[in-house]
């Protein structure tokens, strides 16, 4: 395979075909590191060396009336985790306020359930008028299915980016859950964007999900295009039904996140949830590929701090972006 020629192309716009994504796929283990630099050279021509930090609070826990099989706070869940209803207003400040501290350019709240009740959205929004008055941070809000007056209104009230990931193909989507559909994961991603908010919308690698999957997953995304796609890794939890799932290799991880980069050579690929425990030694290399990371943990599991992965990335000899040093007064 003429990876270089991959990213030639990719760096002018064209998509590679189908045949072509499934040979990234399974391209060789000895043959990774040409793979990765051919992706470094279309991630370089549109990041530079810059590193996008984000971090997240996961306002609303558990008591989730949806059955995503991936997911500890789903109803079919038995995880051991905790539960709690929306937090305060001062509390979803305060992490505001640890993700400045992060240099996170981004914050991401974050409530389960199908979607977010009126007295929550009221809420919310409250909370990130408070926010973006009194730090630099652009805000991130992942609430479930939206519809259109919900998207109208986060965008009234100084949110910036819904996230909303398809997670899958629409042909799988539902071995992992059955309570909502793809179909209408891909209506609220236009109720948002029809509110004048940026999308940012990934998947999860490692649910059993085949390589046609995962190409379909990429090129759904290509038609949507959002502002940002997180990639995240299965981190099988017990008392889900995918406990048991084995997730991806490192080797894996990093050609699922050549082949996103390869189809969407200009948009924000986030190494997200996971890729701790599946990317484990070569974390560092799949910033060559992405150009954004989370920091300070996801909803329920554990996640790499903010100064170890500041580490990371000077360790390479990139530099994080940020959105500012500092808390305004």
């Amino acid at each position: 395979m003429d990876y270089q020629g991959l990213a030639d192309r990719a760096l002018s716009g064209e998509c590679m075909t189908r045949e072509e994504a499934r040979i990234v796929l399974g391209t060789p283990d000895e043959n990774l590191p040409d793979l990765i630099q051919a992706a470094w050279r279309v991630r370089f021509a549109n990041s530079g060396r810059r590193v996008k930090l984000h971090m997240l609070i996961n306002a609303k826990s558990g008591l989730c009336e949806e059955d995503c099989h991936y997911c500890s706070q789903s109803r079919i869940s038995r995880s051991d985790i905790e539960s709690y209803p929306l937090l305060s207003k001062e509390e979803m400040l305060e992490g505001a306020r640890r993700a400045v501290e992060a240099r996170a350019l981004r914050y991401c709240i974050v409530i389960s359930g199908r979607g977010p009740r009126p007295k929550e959205l009221a809420e919310i929004a409250s909370a990130v008028r408070t926010i973006k008055q009194e730090t630099p941070l652009s805000l991130c809000c992942s609430l479930g299915l939206l519809t259109q007056e919900d998207a109208k209104s986060l965008k009234a009230a100084g949110v910036d980016r819904v996230n909303h990931n398809l997670n899958t193909s629409e042909p799988f989507y539902k071995e992992i859950c059955t309570t909502h559909s793809y179909q209408d994961r891909v209506e609220t991603l236009k109720n948002a964007r029809e509110a004048g908010l940026e999308l940012c919308s990934g998947g999860i690698v490692g649910m059993g999900e085949s390589d046609e999957d995962l190409i379909d997953l990429a090129l759904a995304l290509r038609e949507i295009k959002p502002d940002s796609i997180p990639i995240n890794f299965l981190h099988p939890v017990e008392g889900t039904p995918l406990e048991k799932q084995t997730p991806p290799s490192p080797t894996r991880g990093l050609k699922v996140l050549c082949l996103f980069r390869f189809i969407h050579p200009a948009t924000e690929i986030r190494i997200a949830g996971g890729r701790e425990h599946n990317l484990r030694s070569l974390q560092a290399q799949a910033l060559y590929i992405g150009d954004s990371l989370f920091v300070g943990g996801y909803l329920t599991t554990p996640g790499q701090e903010p100064e170890e992965a500041w580490r990371m990335i000077e360790d390479l000899g990139f530099e994080v972006e940020a959105a500012s040093s500092g808390i305004r007064a």
